[in-house]
């Protein structure tokens, strides 16, 4: 059953895909190794989520989300309008050579979370204030302005993070070319950390597999039961897939 649906025959199009890795303890060669398990949620023109599939490999690393893409591809996806990832290193090129027109959205919440590591406790909240200024902007050129001005304060005493912002700004800024009612969908990837915390839940007594067969079966099983209760579509999603297609009106498969 699993394999059957590991290799299903998948939509043309999805208009968001949202992807992310879980890591879990696998016994392997008489020793126990962290493993992750790469997982996909696609978006498709109902407005209703699915699992794409689960992918299992060594640490997250952006080579091997290639081969989930091309597997993705092979099963008979042409087009994804928008992606949604952290950010890792080589992400977004990685997608754009399998996928050249998907537009892609690093999640400002692993953002916010990395530029927050060597903060000061100090100055955090002053810190965290200010950059909530560049993610809730109402445009592009106002977050631009704002980044001016958290790089003017901070820049200085914390580089890494100003760094971090401007190396990452195409990718964490391209959910300010969408209305409200999308951008609140891209702009993080919660909705498969969500999925990711809900696969905890029914894995907690696990500590380690005792081998790749077992892990992937029990996230199949996790996964089986999250899906049930996705029976709704999005919240006014008719008013949603209207500026899909608008803004896409050239790609809307039919």
């Amino acid at each position: 059953m699993a394999q059957e649906w590991q290799n299903r025959p998948l939509e043309r199009q999805y208009l968001i895909v949202w992807m992310d890795g879980i890591v879990f303890k696998v016994r392997d060669g008489g020793k126990v190794l962290n493993k992750t398990v790469y997982l996909c949620v696609g978006l498709d023109k109902t407005g209703h989520k699915q699992v794409l599939g689960l992918w299992l490999g060594m640490s997250e690393s952006s080579s091997f989300w290639m081969s989930v893409l091309t597997d993705l591809k092979a099963r008979g996806v042409e087009d994804i309008l928008i992606t949604c990832t952290d950010n890792l290193n080589g992400f977004t090129e990685t997608i754009n050579n399998v996928f050249p027109q998907a537009a892609t959205q690093t999640c400002v919440v692993h953002q916010i979370r990395n530029s927050c590591k060597y903060v000061a406790w100090k100055d955090l909240k002053a810190f965290t204030g200010d950059m909530k200024a560049i993610y809730t902007a109402p445009a592009k050129e106002a977050a631009e302005a704002a980044l001016d001005n958290f790089e003017q304060k901070w820049g200085a005493k914390y580089r890494y993070s100003i760094r971090s912002w401007r190396a990452n700004w195409d990718s964490l800024s391209t959910f300010f070319g969408f209305p409200p009612e999308i951008r609140r969908i891209i702009y993080t990837t919660n909705i498969i950390e969500n999925l990711n915390g809900k696969i905890r839940k029914y894995t907690k007594n696990k500590l380690s597999y005792p081998n790749d067969d077992a892990v992937k079966k029990s996230v199949y099983l996790a996964i089986s039961e999250v899906e049930r209760k996705w029976i709704h579509p999005y919240t006014n999603w008719g008013i949603i897939f209207n500026q899909f297609i608008a803004i896409f009106e050239n790609r809307i498969l039919s």
